[in-house]
């Protein structure tokens, strides 16, 4: 089989590793030659192309499946909108129509506010900027490409990767309101969820990817400042007017990931992700 990564960063390269060990033959995207060698390195077939660049997308191999999962740097310059939205419509418009897709979204398409729990079904209004700019990419991915599967992740940690792990080791305040809930998703789990949506996701189907443990902030930074060996979190009220993030309050249901997709989390809570995470 051979397969394509659209967006070759942290979760990708974990992707692409675990099928290397299954003889899959990789390709990931990257936008620079540097990486490019980075990806030779790890047995992935480098293709440097552009999202923003439809010329340079001519290079994108045919492949079996394709993952797009695309991230946003914000020192690159172009918006998170022209990435998101304009760069998918353009990977689409130079894949094979009948290329088995899965795309790589975000469960901050919801924006609710109440801590209530949320599944596929729920309300999609979110309030942040990030979160709109993500659900105009499913739509556009649903009217160009209803058949691909999108999958709505949690917040992703895992080595490397820790959420405010610089602020908690040098004492920084974390203005933040320490009872509203995380959502998160450890990245093994992540590119295990990717690969069972290949294999059994419904065509248009839409999953939620989380670990189905949402967590207090304030339990579960104090854990990770344990495991850094940093002093507790101190917490300060956000402030006024509240930044849209600190609007939003939720707990993420993952019932269809694991009926649908027969995905049981390895690490089912940030208990066990963090302990194999620090």
């Amino acid at each position: 089989m051979q397969a394509l990564i659209v967006g070759c960063g942290y979760l990708g390269r974990r992707l692409a590793a675990r099928w290397l060990t299954q003889g899959v033959a990789v390709f990931g995207t990257t936008r620079g030659s540097e990486r490019g060698a980075e990806l030779s390195r790890l047995g992935i077939t480098p293709i440097i192309c552009d999202v923003l660049d439809p010329p340079s997308l001519r290079l994108l191999p045919q492949t079996d499946v394709v993952v797009h999962c695309v991230g946003f740097d914000r020192q690159a310059g172009p918006s998170m909108r022209r990435v998101y939205v304009e760069g998918l419509r353009n990977v689409l418009q130079a894949l094979p129509a009948r290329t088995n897709l899965v795309h790589v979204s975000s469960t901050s398409v919801y924006g609710q506010t109440a801590g209530e729990e949320v599944d596929e079904s729920a309300v999609t209004a979110p309030v942040e900027e990030s979160g709109q700019v993500v659900l105009e990419a499913e739509q556009t991915l649903q009217l160009l490409r209803p058949d691909a599967i999108v999958l709505r992740f949690a917040g992703i940690y895992g080595p490397g990767r820790l959420i405010r792990a610089k602020d908690l080791q040098v004492g920084r305040l974390l203005a933040i309101d320490p009872e509203k809930w995380l959502n998160l998703i450890h990245v093994e789990d992540g590119v295990t969820a990717i690969l069972a949506a290949l294999e059994r996701g419904k065509p248009g189907g839409i999953y939620n990817v989380s670990d189905g443990s949402p967590v207090r902030r304030r339990e579960f930074y104090t854990r990770l400042a344990e495991l850094l060996g940093a002093a507790p979190p101190r917490f300060v009220p956000p402030p006024e007017p509240a930044p849209p993030s600190e609007r939003t309050n939720r707990r993420i249901v993952n019932r269809r990931m694991q009926q649908e997709l027969g995905v049981t989390p390895q690490y089912p809570s940030y208990a066990e992700g963090l302990a194999v995470s620090r």
